[in-house]
């Protein structure tokens, strides 16, 4: 009989659990459906069904940066009522080199954050999906990448501590990929396909204890899918 009430008790709880339902306390969703709350900086992007999930679209094309001062790492969509210093960021995405493409082109996706006023600043964590299963080992260790525009792109942090800030993990262009990031102070982590451990680990974060905004980030001749992105405290 003890043992019936105890199954009860947990039953009722659990319902009343489910019909609490919604997110924890400071967790906030975006659906990414539509441009809705999405500032367009140096991107094309708009709303799109892609592989039966309805996702924000975003394409870099030829001539959309005039500007020579303008660098790869500002082409983004600002979630203009984000904001974040420490937590976790979760979403799905899928790059791939747009059509036309320069050789080379990576089909650069990912995500910024802390971003500043001045969106050519900000923190990164992003993937070359055709690098990862590449039959170039040096290739598939450059999979992943961390960048803090505008002092610390690729290029530099590559040939001043080559190895550190990019690796390797298995990734298809064009697939639905989920990305982790989970930021605490001067450090954070990038998880990838609900790993884990983390596929890369940057203990100095180059701007710095700061906070600012969430984008959408691609790079070069890349066309990117967004879905459900959500922030966890």
């Amino acid at each position: 009989m003890r043992a019936l009430r105890r199954i009860s008790f947990l039953v009722a709880l659990a319902g009343l659990t489910a019909a609490g339902g919604g997110q924890a306390a400071g967790e906030k969703t975006y659906a990414l459906e539509s441009l809705d709350r999405v500032k367009l900086v140096n991107v094309k992007g708009g709303p799109a069904t892609y592989r039966g999930r309805k996702a924000v679209r975003l394409i870099d094309e030829p001539g959309e940066r005039p500007d020579a001062k303008v660098t790869n790492g500002e082409a983004i969509a600002i979630l203009t009522d984000s904001s974040f210093e420490d937590g976790t960021i979760e979403v799905e995405l899928a790059g791939t080199p747009r059509e036309g493409a320069r050789e080379g082109s990576r089909g650069f996706i990912g995500i910024a954050f802390r971003v500043q006023d001045d969106p050519s600043r900000f923190e990164c964590f992003y993937l070359r999906p055709t690098n990862g299963r590449a039959e170039d080992q040096l290739r598939r260790n450059h999979s992943t990448q961390y960048v803090s525009e505008p002092e610390y792109p690729w290029h530099r942090l590559r040939k001043e501590n080559p190895g550190e800030y990019e690796s390797y993990v298995d990734l298809e262009p064009g697939a639905w990929t989920k990305m982790r990031i989970v930021v605490s102070g001067t450090e954070a982590r990038l998880y990838v396909h609900g790993a884990a451990q983390p596929a890369l680990i940057v203990h100095d974060l180059k701007h710095g204890k700061s906070s600012g905004r969430i984008a959408l980030w691609i790079g070069q001749d890349t066309e990117g899918y967004f879905s459900r992105l959500t922030v966890k405290p």
